[in-house]
């Protein structure tokens, strides 16, 4: 019987872990790529420069910009999903002609799927 950290031929120990030396394939390089570069944003970006944005973009919600304050909701509050309205079609007992009214309207105001 092999010893628990003997290595096996398949480099492998008994208990089924890579063995010392096993260099257990090349892993993804791709992540330790953007992990590298996470470290490099991390190691480039204080905690005053975060601090300087952030009340920057919260300057300019309060100033009218609106993709501003889209973006500070969504990163404070999380993004919203999608929402689908659906607008019913007018009840058949009212008039063709104020059936056609609602329609127009719905139609200028982008709310009818074509």
């Amino acid at each position: 019987m092999l010893a628990m950290d003997a290595p096996s031929t398949n480099g492998r120990t008994a208990s089924g872990r890579f063995a010392k030396g096993n260099a257990g394939g090349p892993g993804n390089p791709h992540a330790k790529r953007v992990a590298e570069f996470r470290e490099a944003i991390m190691d480039a970006v204080s905690t005053a420069d975060l601090k300087a944005v952030a009340k920057a973009l919260v300057r300019r919600a309060r100033e009218g910009d609106i993709a501003a304050a889209r973006e500070l909701f969504d990163r404070v509050l999380g993004k919203s999903p999608p929402v689908e309205i659906e607008v019913p079609a007018p009840p058949p007992e009212l008039s063709p002609e104020f059936q056609e009214r609602v329609r127009a309207i719905l139609e200028r105001r982008g709310l009818l799927a074509d």
